[in-house]
């Protein structure tokens, strides 16, 4: 008898993927792996909005706080780490669920991953000062595919495309069609949607709330140990709050940028989300959290 398929739950930022995912946890029961980029990073707490103590206390919760703001921790690390969890989560009679936003960490497990050149950390910070204008005419004119596929304003997928092929001779495109197996075969993809209106109202009352929960105290405390240059650094909601706390910027002008470049975010998750014809969708708008829990187990039964 095959096993039960992992469920991925996923869905713009601020759609109620977490508080989803702990009610199926607790109700398959299940456990859930963290595919949030940030979420991995220890220190980034509110700005992330990880998981309440409560909540991990009752539901294992894998691939948070594990590693220090100036670890590199890739999305073949995330792979590998998934490739580990799996199993152990099936040999405890649990189901797996991922949960996040990070469109490559949950493209590489369902669609794999090309092994392309590692990461150059000097020629990344000198392509990050080019202008997007003139990173999107340099990738049209040495990777037509690609630049087909990549957004002219999605400056780290520009980077990286470029990175690779200044670094190997060949362009992304013929990479990616040398792609790894991908890791998860039997799974089960529920995307969470609603209303963009709905959905920005529900970033600005996040973030309202992250602020009252000490999100400017926090980055306070992470001003000068999060620095350019590190992965972690370009968390929504710090880089704006460093630009307050260095008296570039009013409070309300950080937090109107926060609110601003977290909308974007969400605008891109849902374009390549959208994209995906194995997602099945549950609009969120008008649902009560139970009726959510209760269509998302109707399609895990």
């Amino acid at each position: 008898m095959s096993a039960e398929p992992a469920a991925i739950i996923l869905g713009a930022t601020a759609s109620g993927k977490s508080g989803l995912a702990y009610q199926l946890a607790l109700r398959l029961p299940g456990e859930i792996i963290s595919a949030d980029s940030r979420g991995f990073y220890r220190g980034l707490d509110i700005g992330t909005a990880k998981p309440p103590p409560d909540w991990r206390a009752q539901v294992p919760h894998h691939l948070i706080d594990i590693c220090e703001l100036d670890q590199p921790y890739n999305v073949m690390d995330f792979r590998c780490a998934v490739a580990r969890l799996l199993p152990q989560i099936r040999a405890r009679g649990r189901r797996p669920l991922i949960v996040g936003g990070s469109m490559l960490y949950l493209h590489v497990l369902t669609a794999g991953l090309f092994a392309g050149p590692p990461a150059d950390p000097r020629l990344r910070q000198a392509l990050s000062q080019v202008p997007l204008a003139e990173l999107y005419g340099q990738l049209k004119q040495i990777d037509p595919e690609a630049a087909g596929r990549i957004h002219p304003h999605d400056r780290g997928r520009l980077v990286r495309a470029l990175e690779v092929y200044r670094l190997s001779g060949r362009p992304i495109s013929e990479w990616q069609h040398q792609k790894t197996r991908p890791l998860l075969k039997n799974f089960l993809k529920i995307g969470l949607c609603l209303e963009r209106a709905k959905l920005y109202r529900r970033i600005a009352r996040r973030l309202q709330e992250q602020l009252e929960r000490g999100l400017l105290n926090e980055a306070r405390a992470l001003h000068g140990r999060l620095r350019p240059g590190m992965p972690a650094y370009k968390t929504l909601g710090y880089p704006e709050l460093f630009a307050y706390l260095e008296g570039y910027c009013s409070l309300d002008q950080a937090i109107t940028q926060i609110e601003k470049h977290t909308r974007h975010y969400a605008r891109r998750q849902l374009i390549w989300f959208r994209r995906d014809p194995q997602i099945h969708w549950i609009d969120v708008s008008d649902k009560s959290p139970a009726e959510i829990t209760s269509e998302a187990l109707e399609l895990l039964s």
